[in-house]
Formats: structure tokens, sequence, C-alpha cells
């Protein structure tokens, strides 16, 4: 099955002399740039209302209209009976509440028990919603608030506010090392030029911008809130490990495992023990597709952030002067 996609857009000034496809994957960064491409040499892309190829260079206000076809869902995708902690629903979205080990779209290795299998389940007019209607992603072993949208028009509604960036998206993390202040990381995020599992800061990378806060401090680690303005794959994580501050558990990026002196057994164990990213998305608002309204939903820390936290604390408390 197939959905007609329509999009535009004006080339703002920070994109101007970029490549036609490079310029459409900065735009609409829901798109593959592989889709994109396919899009430009199929005619679908008109720059000022002309077909163009894929190199042809783009200028600061150029009109870019896409009128394509996009196969809605993989015919693969199975519905499964898998329990889904619904936070909020009613016909246009749901707010489901991931947690930890579950990955959000079938892929290589992980054709089963993912939420879209779950999602199809769960609600079978998905198969007619691009990606089963999820429209941003969250990391398989971390934990919290993700949007589906129940119909086109609210997935229409949700992709524009993502690519406006109004959704509000705030996630609570613990990272390593003492942060003496909050702060902004403007990094641009692309994949890792030699580990393709990886994302890096690099040069040629999509925009990415994480605000962070601090919400508390311990001994050799920080407990804070991340804010993000744009959405890109593992983004806190890397802008996080960026700066020298990397997830606590994290595998990909943590880098080498370090605690301060004097820490208690059983703190120590828990921090080692630790298998993931301690990172979860607490906080998710939008303006409602058919309403307007402005809604949000907020949850608390899963228990073993909230453990790893008590921990810290105590170890904290234990060694004050």
């Amino acid at each position: 099955m197939t959905e007609i996609i329509k999009l535009d857009a004006t080339i703002p000034e920070s994109l101007s002399g970029l490549r036609v496809d490079q310029a459409l994957a900065q735009l609409f960064s829901e798109y593959s740039r592989g889709q994109l491409t396919k899009w430009i040499k199929a005619g679908d892309v008109l720059v000022n209302q002309k077909v163009c190829r894929p190199k042809d260079a783009v200028r600061t206000g150029d009109q870019i209209e896409i009128a394509a076809q996009q196969i809605i869902h993989d015919d693969n995708w199975q519905a499964e009976s898998i329990a889904l902690d619904i936070i909020y629903e009613d016909d246009d979205v749901l707010i489901i509440n991931k947690a930890a080990g579950m990955v959000v779209h079938p892929g290589a290795g992980n054709q089963n028990g993912t939420m879209v299998n779950a999602l199809l389940a769960h609600a079978p007019q998905l198969t007619h919603i691009p990606r089963a209607g999820i429209v941003h992603r969250i990391d398989k072993d971390t934990t919290g608030l993700l949007m589906v949208a129940k119909s086109l028009q609210a997935h229409h509604s949700l992709i524009s506010q993502l690519q406006q960036r109004t959704v509000i998206r705030e996630y609570q993390a613990i990272a390593c090392g003492v942060f003496t202040a909050g702060g902004t990381v403007d990094a641009p995020v692309g994949r890792h030029h030699i580990d393709r599992k990886r994302m890096a800061v690099t040069q040629n990378g999509k925009p990415a911008v994480t605000h962070y806060r601090i919400e508390e401090r311990f001994r050799a680690h920080t407990h804070l809130r991340c804010k993000l303005e744009t959405g890109r794959t593992h983004q806190i994580r890397v802008h996080m490990a960026h700066i020298r501050h990397p997830l606590l558990g994290d595998p990909l990026y943590g880098g080498r495992f370090k605690t301060p002196k004097g820490m208690t057994d059983s703190c120590l164990a828990a921090l080692q023990n630790t298998r993931r990213q301690a990172l979860h998305a607490g906080l998710l608002g939008f303006d409602h597709p058919t309403t307007g309204e402005a809604v949000s939903w907020q949850i608390p820390l899963p228990d073993d952030m909230q453990r790893l936290l008590e921990l810290l604390r105590m170890d904290a408390a234990s060694h004050t002067d």
C-alpha cells in the first residue's frame, strides 16, 4: 500500500550552497537521504518548479516541492500480542511508556517483539499509517514516552511539529562526571566514519541541539534534565560523550568506567552492573492534531534509575565533611 507524500519548504540561509539531496535530508529528517534521492531522480522533487538532480546546489529562498509515493508499511511486519504501557489514547494519538529492551521498529535481527509488532495488534488500522504511526524513535535501552499517530492527519501534524521544533521532549539522564553548570551542546551528529553502528559529532552531520540543566550533583556523577531541540539518532548520548560526560552505563559511548575512592560495595556493584544507558524520556508535549490544544505528559523515572540515584545520594552523604 502506498501514500501520496506532499511536502514543501523554503531553503534557509544556513543550507544555501548544499546539494539538493543534502539540503532535503536536513529539511525532512524523518525520511532517509536514500529515499529523498530516489524521489529526486524520479522527478518527484521540484526546485522553483523545475526538476532537479541530487548534485544540484540550492540557494537561499529556493522553493522546494515534493509530491511522491511512499510504501506505507513493510508487508513483513506482523501483529503480535505484546503488552503496552499506554499512558493516553484517543482517535488521533497514542502515548506509550516504552520499557528498556524493546526495539521500536523491526529490522535485521529484530523482526519480532518490537513496538511496531505490538502496535499493529493493538490498533490494526496503523497498517495504513507510515511506519505504523511512529514519528520519532527511542533507543532500545532508553525508557519513556513515545508518541504514535493513529490517523494520517495526526501523522502529518506531528511530523510538521517535529520539523518546526515545537514538540517538547525532555529526558532525564545520569551522566559521568560533575557538571559545574547547565548549558547547550550545538554540534552536528552523523554516522561515525569507521564504525557504522555508532553516531558521532561530525562536520557533515545533521544539525543537533541539546539543552541540559543540572538536577542534582554527586561525587562523580550528575543527574541531568536534557531538552531536545532536534532529534538525531543517539543525540543525547553522543552530545554528552562529546563534552566528556558520557551517560552512566552507555555500552556504545560510555568510555572507561571510573568511580571515586571510598564508594560502598553496594553502590560500586550497582554502577558496574548497569547494562543500559541511564536515560529516560520523561516529558512529552505537542499541540493536539485535531483540537490544537497544547497537551503534555510526564512520567517518573523507572525503578532502576531511581535506585541508582538513591545509591549515589547515599554515597555523597557518607562523604560530606
